[in-house]
């Protein structure tokens, strides 16, 4: 079996680590650093012992915090602006999915200049980025370990990817202090977008014995930890394995891809401004539904992991996965896909164009077609 394996991230794992980012900025010679970041995070206070850190290194710094979900082309090229106007040296993202992707988009431009637009796609980067440190605030987005950025572009209203391991953060620094505020709305859903970055890994046509390795340890830990973080997001046991498992998830889909969920997500997400986690969550089970016929025994053991009876045949337990997800978004409270704002199913026929398009397309373990997409879309906006 031919693969390759990336993994570019130091990550460290301990309850108030994030108090020493200012020594490991320093470390990697950032003299003056952004930190990027969104309001509530501030507000909640996350981020002061952080700032403290950085004033007792002698980091200089400035705070952006004005992070939104689902970041913009042209919201890089504002934040970049600034980043210059203070003559920054390196990054810190505190926060989920958006913060990380927006840091990586402010670094590109950083280190490249032009717009985010040119740099596009796989493998398009000259050099490293400035250095990254990431401090993940949720529970899934595994963005901390990846060498991917999803910005919008907004011409488009289409979610672009640009994948290099030279984008890859220096350091993710995993704190459970800093999850213990987390609402249950949020862990909740980006606890299953963990969830699917693990299961879409392992059953991606790229996955290897490595990343089957740290999507099953992931999809594991997430079975035994989500719903306790999402009910007490001050246990810290639950919420280091949490961190961890939305890591090792993300280092999974990182070098196997993700497929069809995400495809969906990101051309829903971009066109609506939708929640990417929530999302996720929506269509999991009914991709996997699709999915489970063109491997029965992967999916299989997904369905035993997450809790399916052993005795099962590999298609009867496929099916019962099915229920166990459906059941996982119910006890969740997850929305349901015709309860989100704007969404019409008049637009739904676009949008399995966009998600036929998207590349993770090629990817899925099984090739579904336009139709099976808005079949998929229409199914789960009639679910009660």
């Amino acid at each position: 079996m031919a693969y390759q394996f990336t993994l570019r991230t130091t990550v460290v794992s301990e309850p108030g680590v994030s108090s020493r980012v200012g020594d490991y900025l320093k470390r990697l010679g950032v003299n003056s650093t952004l930190v990027v970041t969104d309001r509530v995070i501030r507000e909640a206070g996350l981020i002061e012992g952080i700032l403290d850190s950085l004033k007792n290194n002698d980091v200089p710094y400035v705070v952006f915090d004005d992070v939104k979900p689902n970041p913009k082309d042209t919201e890089v090229k504002t934040v970049t602006d600034y980043a210059r106007e203070h003559k920054v040296n390196g990054l810190l993202a505190v926060g989920g999915g958006s913060a990380m992707d927006l840091a990586k988009g402010v670094g590109i431009l950083l280190s490249h200049g032009g717009d985010i637009r040119d740099w596009e796609g796989d493998f398009t980067l000259e050099r490293d980025i400035v250095p990254l440190i990431c401090i993940p605030t949720t529970v899934g987005t595994g963005s901390e370990v990846t060498w991917i950025s999803v910005i919008t572009d907004t011409s488009r209203s289409f979610k672009m990817g640009i994948v290099d391991p030279k984008l890859a953060p220096r350091m993710a620094l995993l704190d459970s202090e800093m999850i213990k505020s987390l609402p249950p709305s949020v862990a909740a859903s980006t606890g299953l977008d963990a969830l699917t970055h693990a299961i879409e890994a392992y059953t991606s046509r790229l996955a290897s014995p490595l990343t089957d390795a740290f999507a099953l340890q992931a999809m594991e830990m997430i079975r035994d930890n989500l719903e306790t973080v999402v009910s007490d997001p001050k246990n810290e046991a639950a919420a280091e394995k949490m961190l961890t498992a939305s890591m090792m998830a993300g280092i999974a889909f990182n070098n196997a891809d993700v497929g069809s969920v995400h495809c969906l997500s990101e051309a829903i997400g971009a066109f609506y401004d939708l929640p990417h986690g929530v999302l996720n969550g929506i269509f999991l089970p009914y991709v996997y539904k699709r999915n489970m016929s063109a491997d029965p025994v992967r999916h299989a053991k997904i369905a035993t992991l997450l809790g399916a009876d052993e005795q099962l045949s590999p298609d009867e337990a496929a099916q019962e996965g099915w229920n166990i997800l459906m059941g996982l978004r119910k006890r969740l409270n997850l929305p349901t896909f015709n309860s989100l704002d704007k969404v019409s199913p008049q637009d739904f026929q676009q949008l399995a164009k966009v998600a036929k398009e998207t590349p993770m397309d090629k990817s899925n373990i099984r090739e579904l077609s336009e139709k099976d997409y808005l079949d998929i879309m229409l199914e789960a906006f009639a679910e009660a």
